[in-house]
């Protein structure tokens, strides 16, 4: 064999080694799986940010002035309603209804001799009218400083627990200065905003829509151990947003709901004949969604549909396909727009079945 032969063999092993994975690669990439999507009743659960409130939740404040003198409770603490909270130095209150009670007692004697001397007829009625109201307003004084002193303890006007004390022993309180705070956790309401159109569904598809009930996921991503239901709407939408906000009620017994937590509302919605396909077959460009649709000559063409809600690996579609449309399955990331591919159809109940899917 001369040197030219030679080369020439060389050149043939190289060009077979270096040609033959390219087009096994290239045929393996342009085989595909492909299947419909499959209409369905079936319901999906939409997820609200909700804003987290106690049934009760109101400021403690001072009415009256003077030296704080005893916190009778904890930041934290549980209290039954009548529980002593706070006691204000009461010394000059106490003085004050003694003063009262003083003067009372002396316009009480002098309406006792006043009447003695009218009904003798020595002095006139109007002298003993006169004494009868000093003495109804030395009463209605002496009321009054009762209820001053009594402001000077606070009580907790319901059960609940105990916010932040923002005040130390021996500080001067103004009336009206903020003392702490009571909420009452037994049950909590949550708040989550519904578009104009959600809202609509809602009011008017009574029978479609499902029951009040919803769920709660906490923001450590577990599902709260009580359901809820919805309550009442509010009567009005926010004109910045568009949005309207319902309210529902959830019991909480073991008191793990606090004022101020964040959560998602789960709200089931049935789906009456839904247009269902598997997540997988789609993909994201600028905010948009598409599929890949096989056409009879085997040539694939990206698509843009509407996705009406999303469940657990599933895409509820509300425009773009329909029952007929055979779509791209599995390798959507490696195909292209008028790719001519080797498919394989697969069932739609055999492509959802390893997914997961409710239907009724």
């Amino acid at each position: 064999m001369n040197k030219n032969t030679k080369i020439m063999a060389l050149c043939a092993v190289l060009i077979y080694i270096s040609c033959t994975p390219k087009e096994e690669k290239n045929e393996q990439a342009h085989s595909f799986n492909v299947t419909t999507p499959l209409r369905v009743d079936t319901s999906m659960t939409k997820e609200y940010v909700s804003q987290i409130r106690s049934v009760r939740n109101i400021e403690i404040r001072a009415q009256e002035k003077g030296y704080l003198q005893n916190i009778y409770v904890d930041e934290g603490q549980f209290v039954k309603a009548g529980t002593l909270l706070f006691r204000i130095m009461p010394k000059l209150y106490e003085a004050e209804l003694l003063k009262a009670q003083a003067e009372a007692e002396a316009a009480t004697i002098e309406l006792q001799n006043t009447q003695a001397l009218a009904d003798k007829n020595i002095v006139s009625k109007n002298e003993l009218a006169m004494a009868q109201a000093k003495l109804s307003k030395a009463n209605a004084e002496m009321a009054l400083a009762k209820l001053h002193l009594s402001f000077t303890e606070v009580r907790a006007p319901f059960d609940g627990t105990i916010d932040r004390i923002p005040l130390k022993l021996g500080s001067l309180v103004d009336e009206g200065e903020l003392l702490t705070s009571l909420s009452d956790n037994s049950d909590v309401f949550t708040y989550f905003n519904v578009s104009e159109s959600e809202y609509l569904n809602y009011e008017t598809d009574v029978e479609n829509r499902g029951n009040a009930l919803v769920r709660l996921l906490l923001a450590n991503g577990q599902l709260f151990d009580q359901a809820g239901e919805i309550e009442t709407i509010e009567s009005e939408f926010d004109n910045e947003t568009g949005n309207i906000a319902f309210r529902a009620r959830f019991p909480n017994p073991k008191g793990l709901l606090k004022n101020g937590e964040t959560g998602k509302v789960q709200l089931t919605i049935p789906l009456r004949d839904a247009l269902i396909i598997p997540q997988k077959a789609t993909y994201e460009i600028q905010d948009k969604m598409y599929v890949f649709v096989v056409g009879n000559d085997g040539v694939i063409r990206s698509k843009n549909i509407t996705v009406a809600g999303e469940m657990p690996d599933l895409y509820v579609v509300d425009d773009g396909l329909s029952e007929k449309d055979k779509i791209l399955l599995d390798g959507v990331q490696t195909a292209k727009d008028d790719d001519k591919i080797d498919c394989k159809f697969v069932a739609p109940k055999e492509a959802f079945a390893s997914l997961q899917l409710k239907a009724e």
